[in-house]
């Protein structure tokens, strides 16, 4: 799944399991982490804009080094060291990682039925097992594009009951700013529909 998903995936675990705004930016950070092998990718395309020989770093090692037992455990540790409450936020993070994992298995094929991005669960030390699911949903595809959507809809209600949202894991100010409108807006939907509230 695409990023943005995997984040608001993590942020609605996160802000519903932790009391602290250091844990929830924490966890819901842990959950977009794996996708930092993906960052090659980067490379790859400096490398053709500047006519340098070809890389292929993206495609080499995402889903390599941080899509798995390793990753997992790493990103859990690096988070549990810098929580306020460090075993949960290392367990939340486990469980991010994991749902990350079972995202990309389930919604991360390219646009052809045979461009599928498998996990090696043990990677980076070995290639073996290799997870891999043939019936896997394009990325672009409209499971991915119904669940996204859905999430967005949800990071956008919780704020009203929690009173903070996804823009915190961003920026504390910012964040006061959004929860504000939304405030703003969920009132002015409410004296539409209810006048007599």
């Amino acid at each position: 799944m695409a990023p943005e998903t995997h984040l608001l995936i993590s942020w609605l675990i996160a802000a519903k399991t932790t009391d602290h705004p250091r844990d929830c930016r924490l966890v819901t950070l842990a959950g977009l982490a794996p996708d930092a092998d993906g960052l090659g990718l980067i490379l790859d395309l400096a490398n053709n804009a500047l006519g340098r020989h070809p890389t292929q770093f993206y495609a080499q090692y995402h889903h390599y080094y941080l899509h798995g037992l390793f990753g997992a455990a790493l990103i859990a540790g690096v988070s549990a060291a810098m929580a306020r409450r460090r075993v949960r936020v290392a367990l939340l993070a486990l469980v991010v990682v994991h749902l990350h994992l079972l995202c990309d298995l389930l919604g991360s094929r390219g646009p052809s039925s045979v461009d599928l991005w498998p996990i090696f669960y043990y990677g980076p030390f070995a290639r073996d097992p290799m997870w891999l699911w043939k019936g896997q949903w394009r990325l672009d595809g409209w499971q991915n594009r119904l669940i996204s959507v859905t999430l967005f809809g949800c990071a956008l209600w919780l704020p009203l009951q929690l009173g903070h949202s996804i823009v915190g894991v961003f920026s504390q100010r910012a964040d006061r700013a959004v929860v504000g409108v939304l405030r703003k807006w969920h009132d002015a939907f409410i004296a539409r529909v209810w006048p007599q509230r």
